[in-house]
């Protein structure tokens, strides 16, 4: 008996200290392929974990991210003392005395399932670093063992977290892996990683965590939704206080401490889960997207799990005084509009009546109908039953969200209703886009209005049309009557005799500055006869135009669609000597270690001479300074121009009043606005307020009155700069002329005008 037991002593002795070393050999190597696959000593010592891909303003602060999961990475040094503190007492208290296996703990496990009194989990944090970095547990890992049942599955995956966990002690310090285990785990709330944590439901950094925010998120880490403060308060209280007890019993906090902190509620109000719906910027974080991600498609980079750092030029602050000037506007016309559609809905022909069926063909182009179309067929009952049934749903209104009852069509019908604009603003000089509007809400209009939207530019256009004649020979002082003419076009109709915007004609003999000023059609039009459509959109691809353009005499008049962004980026062309530089809003991208991928320099090209673009500045002050001039407003009202400060703009409005649009110019800043409905066929009933001086120019102008009043910014009113030549042509109309000695710009306008008699020359 005695022989026996000895010989029993030394089997169990032999398998644990010989069987036991074999086993986790077998284990770590994939003896025979049986255990699943481990890790590399390549994927141990460079981890990989999802990183949210982060944009920046210029100055430095965090715009938004890009993620699957929200995870962004902090360092050792950017955890306070007091969530280092917590962290440990609670997981993993003997965590600085272990080398990634704590086995007092393990005797712990072992006492309580022997004695059915389970004693908490023996894990220490370095081996659920290595759970969750690794994912010991997927099916990815598993062997044919561990598909034997739960209890193989669980010790095999169980004996990899201890390798691993020994190596990743072997490979990092301590601090190291503190700090990785923070960025990997989950907090809930689409956080993943200490950063996001503190950011989402407490608005702040890691390194300003206190003790009872530590012990919060902490707690969450035993259950993400069970504990969690938002979904179950008094759940996510109680945990909170057993880990602050922890750091009682630990002597980190004193008595008094504890008490104090266990009276104190979870403060939430600054709560906010990351998305694109919130915060600032809103349309350009979407704009943005598209373009990062054909850049890191052609790079075969994840932007979403690469942890990217984008750097780009919007100004915080101009950001904000954009969307705050847009809201406080739209906000005023919305009222406006409805009010003067009184019961009527606003979407017409041209003749002013409404548009029978208009709501549901508008209904047929969306998504969801296509989809319930495909499941239903085309002419089925079930879609119109579905379409007209009410249901609870959130609507925008300016007042705030309004939680109501409406069906889908209801529903089309009363966001149909809204107007919505886009605004842009850039440095002219650099091309560096400053602030970026795309449309009144970006949670329930996703629709760009910036760069994606495209609408008919009306008066807006017009310079384009100047400068082309400018650059030809005309200048800012030859005259043009107003007059009704008749133009052959050579096309169908055959002939086109444009309107002014009143209808009527004074007959008077009007200056190219004043005729752009007061916005005549007749003037502009009369020009675009001279110098040919061709040629206008010759310098609109100049001035970075690409959309098309009809070469047609009404192009004049702005008939051909554009975008914000690429009007603003011609009138930028104007205030930097003739500079076309496209606007763009990306510096520098860097990856996840702050390497620079690629760096962005402006794209720049010369439209027009320095002399050309100095003549077209003084063109578009005319609608401020001179008498008539669409955009006088800004002088008397808004006292824009107070401080020598010289401004030039130019109004829009579009047939029927579908369109307003206002484009304005200081000598460091270019920004443009773009107000209308979804569809051209919802405007407002009359010029009233359907003109771009009412429905635009007032965003532009509370855009610069802010910008101006914050010191801070840097952007100081004052003029234009002057061209470093003296001018070839005078600017003192009452001289009327060009100045003698200008021989050769006299034969250019000689060779241009064979077809004038004198008397429109002089």
């Amino acid at each position: 008996m005695k022989k026996k037991l000895i010989i029993a002593i030394w089997v169990i002795f032999a398998g644990f200290f010989i069987g036991l070393p074999l086993y986790i050999v077998a284990v770590g190597n994939n003896f025979m392929g049986l255990f699943g696959g481990m890790p590399s000593l390549a994927q141990l010592e460079n981890p990989e974990t999802d990183l949210s891909s982060t944009l920046y303003y210029a100055n430095g602060e965090e715009m938004g991210k890009y993620f699957r999961t929200n995870r962004s990475k902090v360092d050792f040094d950017h955890l306070s003392d007091e969530l280092k503190t917590t962290l440990v007492v609670s997981e993993d208290h003997r965590y600085y005395n272990h080398s990634g296996l704590d086995f007092i703990a393990y005797m712990r496990v072992l006492k309580g399932l022997l004695t059915f009194s389970p004693a908490g989990g023996g894990s220490t944090i370095t081996q659920q670093l290595a759970k969750k970095l690794y994912a010991t547990r997927s099916s990815e890992m598993e062997g044919p063992i561990a598909r034997l049942g739960r209890i193989p599955r669980l010790i095999i995956s169980k004996t990899k977290e201890w390798i691993i966990a020994v190596k990743l002690e072997k490979t990092f310090t301590k601090k190291e892996i503190l700090a990785l285990y923070l960025n990997t785990v989950d907090f809930g709330s689409n956080t993943y990683g200490i950063k996001s944590a503190a950011k989402t439901f407490f608005g702040k950094e890691p390194s300003e965590l206190n003790y009872q925010e530590s012990a919060t998120l902490i707690g969450l880490l035993q259950g993400v939704t069970r504990f969690s403060p938002v979904l179950n308060y008094d759940n996510s209280i109680r945990k909170r206080n057993e880990v602050l007890t922890k750091l009682g019993r630990a002597g980190v906090l004193t008595p008094e401490e504890l008490d104090s902190l266990k009276q104190l509620p979870i403060d939430l109000s600054n709560y906010k889960v990351e998305n694109q719906n919130t915060g600032l910027a809103t349309y350009f974080r979407e704009v943005i997207k598209r373009d990062l991600i054909k850049f890191c498609k052609e790079r075969n980079i994840d932007l979403f799990e690469a942890g990217l750092k984008i750097y780009t030029t919007i100004d915080k602050d101009l950001q904000q005084y954009a969307e705050n000037a847009m809201a406080w506007w739209m906000d005023s016309l919305q009222t406006t509009f409805l009010e003067e559609w009184g019961d009527k809905n606003p979407w017409v022909d041209e003749d002013g009546r409404e548009i029978p069926g208009f709501i549901e063909m508008v209904m047929k182009r969306t998504d969801r109908y296509r989809k319930l179309k495909r499941k239903y067929g085309e002419n089925s009952d079930s879609i119109d039953i579905i379409l007209n049934t009410p249901r609870p749903m959130r609507v925008f209104s300016w007042e705030g969200e309004i939680d109501t009852v409406m069906s889908p069509m209801d529903s089309l019908r009363y966001y149909k209703k809204f107007l919505q604009a886009g605004f842009m603003a850039m440095d002219p000089h650099t091309g560096h886009i400053k602030a970026w509007v795309g449309g009144i809400n970006h949670k329930y209009f996703k629709y760009d209005h910036v760069r994606q939207g495209k609408n008919q530019p009306g008066s807006t256009f017009k310079p384009i049309v100047y400068a082309t004649a400018i650059e030809n020979g005309y200048y800012p002082c030859y005259e043009v009557v107003d007059e009704r003419r008749t133009y052959q076009t050579g096309g169908d109709p055959p002939t086109w005799s444009p309107e002014n915007a009143n209808r009527k004609f004074t007959g008077e003999k009007l200056t190219l500055r004043q005729g752009l000023a007061r916005s005549k059609n007749s003037v502009t039009a009369y020009i675009m006869s001279l110098i040919g459509p061709e040629n206008v959109v010759k310098k609109a691809r100049s001035l970075g135009i690409e959309s098309d353009l009809a070469p047609v005499l009404a192009l004049a008049l702005g008939v051909s669609d554009v975008s914000v962004y690429e009007l603003v980026g011609a009138y930028s062309a104007f205030a930097n000597k003739g500079t076309y530089t496209k606007p763009f809003y990306i510096t520098r991208i860097e990856d996840k270690n702050g390497e620079i991928i690629q760096n962005f320099v402006p794209q720049q090209k010369q439209a027009l001479s320095e002399e050309d673009a100095y003549l077209m500045l003084y063109m578009l002050r005319g609608t401020v300074e001179e008498e008539g001039g669409t955009a006088r407003s800004l002088d008397y009202r808004w006292h824009l121009t107070d401080g020598n400060n010289e401004i030039g703009a130019k109004t829009g409005t579009t047939q029927n009043y579908s369109d307003g649009w206002f484009m304005g110019v200081t000598k460091d800043l270019v920004a443009g606005v773009w107000v209308g409905g979804d569809d051209r066929a919802i405007h407002f009933p009359n010029i009233r307020h359907g003109q771009g001086s009412y429905m635009a120019l007032p965003i532009w102008a509370k855009f610069m009155t802010d910008v101006y009043a914050d010191d801070s910014l840097g952007y100081e009113r004052g003029p234009f700069e002057r061209p470093r030549k003296p001018l070839s042509v005078t600017l003192d109309c009452s001289k009327y002329g060009l100045q003698p000695a200008d021989s050769l710009l006299q034969k250019k306008l000689d060779s241009l005008r064979v077809d004038l008699d004198e008397d429109d020359i002089m």
